[in-house]
């Protein structure tokens, strides 16, 4: 059974799962990163530009979903390299504090608050993101174009676009897509007809909406609502 709930950390979320039915269900795209435990191992799931499908995820998981941005400062490394991406921990981090971080998340009465701590504490050595990263998602969330979100940070296009590459692992146009997604699968799972949601989530029309479904989820909208939690 798959739950979740709001971290210490702001804006991230913990969430955590059995490991069963759960184990199955597309990832879509969202933005984040993820720091993950799943019985004796740690991983991060690097940023997505489509669904990703679990393969051989039995077994307890947890994980930390960073906000969109905020990963590669405390992680310390480049979103895009993990872009598409699945790593063990030990790959990023010296493998002795791996190994010290993993018994001791095995140990703990409560593996998933386990984790969430090791998060904070990472957070906590590694100093705040740029500010302005959450300015960018807040302005894409909201709909506005790439353009105007990088001049209402006085950025300049290529200067938006290697931030982006370096803190969300592709460029703004894609974090737009792929948030104007996250706005319609919102509206469509209240039970919003499809083309008010596509509408309201910024696409040209219902058969825009359905292509990007398509492409970056891997199914159809009615079938991605049918499979939903």
């Amino acid at each position: 059974m798959y739950e979740e709930r709001a971290s210490r950390l702001a804006g991230a979320v913990v969430w955590s799962h059995g490991g069963s039915g759960d184990a199955a269900r597309p990832v879509l795209p969202d933005g984040c990163m993820d720091l993950l435990w799943n019985e004796g191992r740690l991983l991060v799931a690097g940023p997505d530009t489509r669904a990703y499908v679990p393969e051989g995820a039995a077994g307890r998981w947890a994980g930390v979903r960073f906000f969109p941005g905020t990963a590669p400062a405390y992680l310390g490394v480049p979103a895009h390299e993990l872009r598409d991406r699945r790593v063990e921990l030990t790959d990023l981090w010296p493998a002795a504090e791996v190994r010290r971080l993993t018994g001791r998340i095995d140990a703990a009465a409560d593996p998933v608050t386990a984790l969430e701590v090791v998060a904070l504490e990472r957070a906590a050595g590694a100093g705040p993101p740029d500010p302005r990263l959450r300015e960018v998602v807040a302005a894409l969330r909201a709909g506005r174009s790439v353009a105007a979100a990088a001049d209402g940070l006085g950025l300049g296009a290529r200067q938006l676009h290697r931030r982006s590459l370096a803190a969300f692992g592709y460029g703004p146009k894609t974090l737009a897509r792929v948030l104007r997604l996250q706005r319609a699968l919102a509206l469509a799972r209240d039970g919003v007809p499809f083309a008010e949601t596509a509408a309201r989530s910024g696409f040209a029309d219902q058969a825009h909406l359905a292509r990007d479904v398509r492409e970056l989820a891997g199914m159809p909208l009615s079938e991605l609502l049918a499979g939903a939690p």
